[in-house]
Formats: C-alpha cells, structure tokens, sequence
C-alpha cells in the first residue's frame, strides 16, 4: 500500500538519516539495511547517497521486503566540484526485514 505524503510530512516523520555519500554500490544499500532496523514502524529513514545506481538498488530492495519506497530527489551540491546528491525517503513495513 502506498501513501501519499508532502515533503514537510516525510520530513517530519525522519527518525534516521543513513549517510552513506562516498560509499559505492552496494555500500549504500547495505547501510540502508542496516538503519531500518532502529526505525519504528510510521518513521521515516532517510539515506543520503553519491551512487545514481541507489535508486534501483533501494527501490528493489524495499519493495522486496515490503518496506515503502517514499521518496526520491536529486539534488545538485557543489563542494570541491559538482557532485550529485540523492535524498531517498523509506517507510518501514511490518513484516519486513
């Protein structure tokens, strides 16, 4: 079941933010895995990642083991040179793992 959320309403319900720039696949996805799990169910995790191939990786992932894939926006952020920002919102199921 998919919900429909606001920005400011995803943004209020983050519990944890997953920082996971820098790291390559699959290493976001394995931090996502791994914060999840301190989410309360109706929470909101937040990853934040570097690799465009997150989005796949995070939106199979989630709906294989029935979490809900919120959100997904790309941000661009300039720090030495361009790179890339990907903010991902998740919702934990209740038989996920």
């Amino acid at each position: 079941m998919t919900t429909a959320l606001t920005d400011s309403e995803i943004a209020a319900a983050v519990a944890k933010v997953v920082d996971a720039r820098g790291s390559a696949c699959p290493g976001p996805l394995l931090e996502a895995k791994k914060g999840i799990g301190s989410v309360s169910i109706g929470s909101v995790l937040e990853i934040w990642s570097s690799d465009p191939v997150t989005k796949s990786d995070i939106g199979a992932w989630s709906g294989k083991v029935g979490h809900e894939f919120l959100a997904f926006m790309k941000l661009a952020h300039v720090i030495y040179r361009p790179v890339a920002l990907f903010f991902y919102a998740l919702k934990p199921g209740t038989n996920a793992g």
